[in-house]
C-alpha cells in the first residue's frame, strides 16, 4: 500500500518540467484559465509534498527498525492507541483468553487497564507513543492485526509488509464514514456494528476504485462492554444530593466541534440556569485544542453550577445525566441506547469536506436518525437552550430509539464471539496462503 519510488520521482519531475517549460508571454490568459492553472500547480506541489513526506517517514522508520518489536511472527495482534480504547478490545481479549488462544496486545498507554488484567494466554506490551510506536508497528510481524486506529497507510501509521491481514473495528456506535478522509480505505477488513454501514463503505470503494474489503457484521464490542458494565453496577449510578437537573455537555473535538464553535456562548446561557452543568470534553480535545478547553475552564471557573469531567470511563457521568447536549459526537447514541434518555444536538455547520462522508451521494444514516431521537439546536435558537431543556421533559420516543438501536447495534451481547470467530477463520486462511 506504500508509495513507490517511481511515483515519487515522476511527481517531482513533472513539477520541474512544468516549471521549466514556462516562459514569459504577452498572450492574454483569462482569469478562469489562470485560476485553473494555479490550482493545478498548487495541487501538484501538495502531492509532491505528501509523497516526499511519506518517503521521509519510511526512511526514518528503516533507520529505527532495529529498535522495533521482536522479529518473531505473531499469530494475532491487537494495537490500542490509548486507555480510552480498552473497552473496545476488552471483550475480544476475554474471548481469546476463554478459548486459550495466544494473542499479543500492544498499547501506547503505559497505564493501560490491560496491565491490571490476569491473563494467561493473552500477553501485552507498552510500545511507546506517536512515531515511536508507529516505527515499531511498521515492522510488525503477524498473521492478523486488529486495530481501531483510522487512516492506516495514510498518515504516520503505515502497513507492515510482514502483516498478512489488517482488520479495523469501530470504537463508537454509529461510526462508518465519519472518519477523516480515507479512514478505513487501506484495511483488509472492517468489522461492522450493523448492516447499514456496509453500503456506505462499498460506495466509497467504488468511487475511489479500491478493492472490496471484507465487511462482516459482528455487532459492537464497545457497546456490549458498556452494557455489561451497566448491568453489573459499573456505571456508578450514584444518588444525587438534590433534585436538580444535571445537564451533560459532551461534544466531539476539532474546529467544527461544539466547544470551538459555540462553547463560550452555550456555557454563558447555561451558567445562568439552575441546572448542574457537567462539561466532558472529548479526550482528543486535550491534545488538539487544549487552549480552547483551558480558556473555557478559566472563563467559567467562578460558576458553582459548572464542573468538568475528564474520567477515562464515561459510564459514570452518562448515568448521572438527566439530559445530554452534544454535536456530531457518537456519544449521543451511547447515551440514548443505554439509558433511553433525551439528548440535544447542536448543528455546528460541520465542514464535511475533510471526512469520508463528503464523497457520498446521500446523507449517512446517523445524521438522519438523530433528527428523530434528538432535539436540534442551532445558531438561531441557541439562546433558548435553558427553556428547551426545561420543556424537553422525560418523554423519549422509545419505539424510535429501539428501532435505531436495532439498526446500529446488531447482535447485542454476541460481538466478541463473532469478532474472534472471524479473526480465527481469517488467520487460518492467510496462514495457508
Amino acid at each position: 500500500m506504500g508509495i513507490s519510488f517511481a511515483r515519487i520521482i515522476t511527481s517531482v519531475l513533472f513539477i520541474f518540467i512544468a516549471i521549466g517549460f514556462y516562459t514569459p508571454a504577452w498572450a492574454y490568459i483569462d482569469p478562469g484559465t489562470g485560476s485553473m492553472l494555479f490550482s493545478v500547480v498548487l495541487g501538484m506541489c501538495a502531492t509532491a509534498y505528501f509523497v516526499l513526506y511519506s518517503l521521509f517517514i519510511k526512511l526514518k522508520g528503516s533507520l529505527f527498525a532495529s529498535r522495533g518489536l521482536s522479529k518473531d511472527n505473531k499469530t494475532f495482534v491487537i494495537y490500542s492507541e490509548g486507555t480510552r480504547y480498552f473497552p473496545v478490545f476488552k471483550p475480544v481479549l476475554d474471548e481469546f483468553e476463554r478459548r486459550k488462544i495466544p494473542l499479543v496486545y500492544l498499547t501506547s498507554s503505559d497505564d493501560d487497564p490491560f496491565f491490571d488484567e490476569k491473563y494467561e494466554y493473552v500477553t501485552g506490551e507498552y510500545i511507546g507513543q506517536g512515531n515511536s510506536a508507529y516505527f515499531k508497528l511498521a515492522f510488525l510481524r503477524a498473521d492478523v492485526c486488529l486495530m481501531t486506529t483510522p487512516q492506516l497507510d495514510v498518515l504516520q501509521l503505515k502497513r507492515s509488509k510482514f502483516v498478512k491481514h489488517y482488520s479495523h473495528i469501530f470504537h463508537s456506535i454509529g461510526i462508518s464514514v465519519d472518519y477523516h478522509l480515507f479512514g478505513v480505505d487501506y484495511y483488509d477488513s472492517v468489522l461492522c456494528d450493523g448492516e447499514y454501514q456496509v453500503p456506505l463503505i462499498r460506495e466509497l470503494e467504488m468511487k475511489r476504485n479500491l478493492p472490496a474489503k471484507e465487511l462482516p457484521v459482528v455487532g459492537s464490542t464497545y457497546m456490549d462492554f458498556l452494557a455489561a458494565e451497566l448491568a453489573g453496577g459499573g456505571g456508578g449510578l450514584l444518588s444525587r444530593n438534590d433534585n436538580s437537573v444535571t445537564v451533560l455537555v459532551a461534544p466531539s473535538w476539532g474546529p467544527d466541534g461544539l466547544l470551538c464553535k459555540f462553547g463560550a456562548e452555550l456555557l454563558g446561557h447555561l451558567s445562568k440556569s439552575s441546572f448542574n452543568i457537567v462539561v466532558r470534553p472529548h479526550p482528543q480535545s486535550m491534545t488538539a485544542e487544549r487552549d480552547v478547553v483551558e480558556k473555557l475552564m478559566n472563563d467559567f471557573k467562578d460558576y458553582e453550577n459548572i464542573s468538568w469531567n475528564f474520567d477515562s470511563n464515561n459510564l459514570d457521568v452518562l448515568s448521572k445525566a438527566d439530559i445530554m447536549i452534544s454535536d456530531f459526537s457518537c456519544v449521543m447514541f451511547d447515551y440514548a441506547f443505554l439509558f433511553n434518555r433525551p439528548f440535544i444536538y447542536i448543528d455546528t455547520e460541520m465542514n464535511i469536506d475533510l471526512y469520508d462522508m463528503s464523497d457520498l451521494d446521500e446523507t449517512p444514516w446517523r445524521y438522519c436518525v438523530v433528527k428523530e431521537i434528538g432535539k436540534e439546536l442551532n445558531r438561531e435558537n441557541l439562546s433558548d437552550v435553558v427553556q428547551i431543556i426545561s420543556e424537553i421533559g422525560e418523554t423519549v420516543p422509545q419505539n424510535v430509539i429501539e428501532s435505531a438501536k436495532d439498526v446500529a447495534w446488531q447482535y447485542r451481547g454476541e460481538s466478541a464471539v463473532r469478532v474472534v470467530d472471524f479473526l480465527v477463520a481469517k488467520q487460518k486462511e492467510v496462514s495457508e496462503c
